[in-house]
């Protein structure tokens, strides 16, 4: 049978949020987080404002909802029991830091994104971090921590300096300058670098941290 094509209000309105949420990328890029008010971002859209509340409630909602969109980790789901059943814990936690260490390279918005996260405190902010530490906790409880035993918690303190790192050094050469240490960052040889060593700490900690008995 041929598949049913969706018409009428629900398409119209399925693509009238993604123009809005298309809106908020855009000021973010152009203007910053300073420019998502309610009037700019409908009226960058196309739109008059109180679609933002009829389809997502309000301007925070509609926010909040883009940066989901965007956040790596807030999207990153491996299957935890299958890796830890076919032993590739290790693997699929390298694989999800040197992804996060591209894609923010690339994603302008998220770049944005995390810069407003440390500059000011709001309620959508405090909520996008919480479920990245959602994310980070299951991951945690149910790769690392198993593995690692009375060294999870050291485990945990390398990951989150990688993890800093992989934010500092994609923010940095975007806005301020392109070598750090001497390693210029706009460059696959610098960046190269810098992922080869993320795998070495990663190995090095799987090889010696691993928990005894």
């Amino acid at each position: 049978m041929p598949r049913k094509v969706v018409q009428g209000p629900i398409r119209d309105k399925e693509k009238t949020k993604q123009k809005l949420l298309a809106a908020v990328g855009k000021i973010l890029r152009v203007k910053g987080y300073s420019g998502l008010k309610v009037s700019k971002i409908a009226a960058v859209a196309g739109f008059d404002k109180k679609l933002i509340y009829e389809y997502f409630g309000s301007t925070d909602k509609l926010i909040d909802e883009y940066i989901k969109s965007q956040d790596y980790w807030s999207k990153f789901s491996p299957d935890i029991e299958e890796e830890i059943q076919v032993g590739k814990g290790k693997e699929a936690l390298t694989q999800g830091i040197l992804m996060q260490f591209e894609s923010l390279k690339k994603n302008k918005e998220l770049q944005k994104i995390i810069l407003w996260e440390l500059s000011e405190s709001k309620p959508i902010l405090k909520n996008i971090l919480k479920q990245r530490e959602d994310v980070a906790a299951n991951l945690f409880e149910n790769v690392t921590d198993p593995y690692f035993g009375e060294n999870a918690t050291n485990v945990r303190a390398m990951l989150a300096l990688i993890a800093a790192g992989v934010y500092y050094l994609n923010l940095f050469p975007a806005y301020n300058g392109t070598e750090f240490c001497g390693i210029d960052m706009r460059t696959d040889e610098g960046r190269g670098e810098v992922e080869k060593v993320i795998v070495e700490i990663i190995d090095h900690y799987y090889k010696t941290k691993k928990a005894k008995g």
